[in-house]
């Protein structure tokens, strides 16, 4: 048995959000796959770590109880799925402050006895699932990919990344003129084989 931990970073409502629609297919997928693995989900929305931003004041504070929290947390999950949309070309705001949370030196990663100046991950017990969604087709804004900063995020905290699922050109024809359940249809064969393989 499996312990699996869902990060959710969307401000969509349920039946607009392409993302919570990626999540939950994938989801149901996974379920059927491993019946026995234990999930928790986390909206980002209303957890407490992902309101904070880093700013000149906090800092002091800003690693405390609640920090370390996520990352004992980090360091008990098996695996681990992170599901975002893209907002202004990057993650959202939310995902952005958790992860300002749990990107801690010595506890997530570490430059001791690195070589060459390398950081070692201090989460090599993670595997990570990516879902991501963005109104763009995939390319137009290669400078913003908030898909490779996940991808290149959990790897550098040591994390087993595997192949992330982006569905893009959610705005563009033809899926402008789609529901988000009918997009999702359409990767539905990559989905399930994500899934099953997690």
């Amino acid at each position: 048995m499996s312990k699996v931990l869902v990060l959710t970073a969307t401000i969509s409502s349920e039946e607009n959000s392409y993302s919570l629609e990626l999540k939950n297919r994938f989801l149901k997928y996974y379920k059927e796959a491993h019946p026995n693995d234990e999930i928790e989900e986390i909206d980002l929305n209303t957890f407490p770590i992902a309101q904070q931003t880093l700013n000149v004041d906090n800092q002091k504070d800003y690693w405390g109880k609640d920090a370390m929290g996520a990352i004992n947390q980090l360091r008990n999950t098996d695996k681990l799925i992170v599901v975002s949309p893209m907002h202004n070309f990057n993650i959202p705001a939310m995902l952005k402050n958790y992860l300002d949370h749990i990107l801690l030196a010595n506890e997530t990663f570490s430059y001791k006895y690195s070589v060459k100046g390398e950081a070692k991950g201090l989460l090599p017990n993670l595997k990570v699932q990516i879902l991501t969604t963005q109104g763009a087709p995939y390319g137009w804004y290669l400078w913003g990919n908030h898909t490779e900063y996940l991808r290149g995020t959990f790897d550098f905290v040591g994390a087993k990344v595997t192949t992330p699922i982006l569905v893009s050109g959610t705005k563009s024809a033809p899926f402008n003129k789609m529901k988000p359940q009918e997009v999702i249809d359409e990767f539905d064969p990559e989905i399930k084989l994500a899934a099953t393989e997690f």
